[in-house]
């Protein structure tokens, strides 16, 4: 499964949505349940499905899906 595929999966458990598609390109904009609200909700819960943790400078810096799955995919690298 891929990190994108995963992301989804948690992103749909988040916002409570089994249609929501990501695409690197997304958005918070794209999904209407994304607020900054469930921001850190989505966050939180990529933390613990990826066993990761994510600085607060590392967490601004996300302008969409893409850079998050890059961001999972190097910590996961730099983990192993």
């Amino acid at each position: 499964m891929t990190v994108l595929i995963r992301l989804q999966d948690v992103a749909r458990d988040v916002f409570e949505n089994e249609r929501i598609l990501l695409e690197r390109g997304s958005t918070a904009a794209d999904i209407a349940e994304w607020d900054s609200v469930s921001h850190i909700a989505l966050v939180l819960a990529v933390e613990a499905a990826f066993d990761l943790r994510f600085g607060t400078a590392e967490i601004g810096s996300l302008e969409n899906v893409g850079a998050f799955v890059d961001l999972i995919e190097r910590k996961l690298r730099d983990a192993a």
